[in-house]
């Protein structure tokens, strides 16, 4: 990208469009967002984060949800590499980062592959913008000193392969994106990995958007909060002791560090 803001022709960017609240992209993803001739956009981008496009630049979805894609990764690999070949200035918008879960290897290797340059620009996570809404942090001394990030998203049929034994560690905090479907099996094989029943969880859909809601749970009752608390939007667990209702987590840092002292 050239200092004047704008993308070398040819050229394609994976830019992460952040949680969908548009004040939550970074200001480079806003620059590149007004330089694009042709924007591909996924599923879970925010209305307003498309807002940011340069007038006349043509908005493509290019939408993947579970269960409800409506482009194949090939297609959409496919429709990138063409449009670049042809001289366009390329923005692939993702929703949060474009390097967690995003499938960007796919896409640079198909780029690589046809000799057209490719860069990322991050974006803000859903882990983050969760952890914001809740008021909380991802880790915490003495308390969560692991963060991990894991999908419990699978295709239709098969089976969530996940390390439970390392994923049921007391001391991290576990971000289960894609994680509504699943919470029946991560609680289940969480608790039978030795995590206990009361673990905390909090529940967040639609992170940083109006429609967002979230709600507090144990790991024992993650099955029901999640059929019964959450809509239809996209949603994130979190788990660990650091998301503990505040008193809580208050309480428990004291004694962390009594016992450290001690």
């Amino acid at each position: 990208m050239h200092e004047s803001g704008r993308i070398a022709s040819g050229e394609v960017w994976l830019v992460g469009a952040g949680p969908g609240d548009p004040e939550l992209l970074t200001r480079k993803a806003e620059r590149l967002l007004g330089a694009a001739s042709v924007v591909f956009y996924d599923a879970l981008v925010g209305e307003g984060v498309l807002e940011l496009a340069a007038p006349g630049a043509r908005l493509v979805h290019v939408g993947k949800r579970s269960g409800r894609h409506s482009k194949d990764q090939a297609t959409i690999d496919k429709l990138i590499v063409e449009a670049a070949l042809a001289g366009e200035n390329v923005v692939r918008l993702k929703g949060g980062d474009p390097a967690i879960f995003g499938r960007a290897t796919e896409e640079m290797d198909a780029c690589r592959a046809a000799g057209v340059a490719v860069r990322i620009c991050p974006g803000v996570t859903a882990a983050s913008a969760a952890a914001a809404t809740l008021g909380a942090s991802l880790t915490l001394r003495g308390l969560a000193r692991k963060l991990t990030f894991v999908t419990a998203h699978a295709r239709a049929g098969e089976e969530l392969q996940l390390d439970w034994q390392r994923l049921a560690d007391p001391e991290a905090t576990l971000a289960v994106y894609m994680g509504k479907a699943a919470a029946p099996e991560v609680s289940a094989r969480l608790i039978e990995a030795g995590l206990p029943a009361d673990t905390p969880v909090a529940l967040v859909e639609s992170a940083s958007l109006p429609a967002e809601r979230h709600f507090h749970t144990r790991l024992d009752l993650l099955p029901l909060a999640a059929r019964t608390a959450l809509g239809d939007g996209p949603a994130l667990l979190l788990i660990g002791q650091a998301m503990a209702r505040p008193e809580a987590v208050e309480g428990a840092v004291a004694e962390a560090a009594t016992q450290l002292i001690g």
